[in-house]
């Protein structure tokens, strides 16, 4: 099956947003990950069983964590030297969260590791 105009143009948004470098690393740099049925399956062969591949991306400068989970104090490479750490907390809506500022990450230069600090008066989105 050739697929349509709008799934061509999704890969290649997606596949842009993948490799776009910045000059410095001062700026957050968006980071792409695939969901969805296609990552959750770990079958061979896998496309017969896959309707459609989801693509979503974040920030390198958040992150999201189950509420009442301690803060990580490492973190793959993609992510910024600080870190907005938000707590996940379920609304009355199925399938739909709200998400709560609790901790700032900074990198530890000597160290690979992150120190938390907690934050005061995070908003809920």
């Amino acid at each position: 099956m050739k697929p349509g105009k709008h799934k061509a143009e999704a890969a290649v948004l997606c596949a842009l947003a993948a490799t776009k470098h910045l000059v410095d690393d001062a700026e957050p740099r968006l980071i792409p990950l695939i969901t969805g049925s296609v990552a959750e399956f770990y079958i061979e062969p896998m496309l017969p069983h896959v309707g459609d591949i989801d693509v979503m991306s974040h920030y390198s400068t958040v992150l999201a964590i189950p509420r009442g989970q301690s803060p990580p104090t490492q973190l793959p490479a993609e992510f910024h030297n600080w870190v907005k750490v938000h707590e996940i907390i379920d609304s009355h809506v199925p399938g739909y969260v709200y998400l709560k500022i609790s901790y700032l990450l900074s990198e530890c230069d000597d160290e690979d590791k992150y120190n938390a600090e907690e934050y005061g008066g995070g908003g809920i989105w």
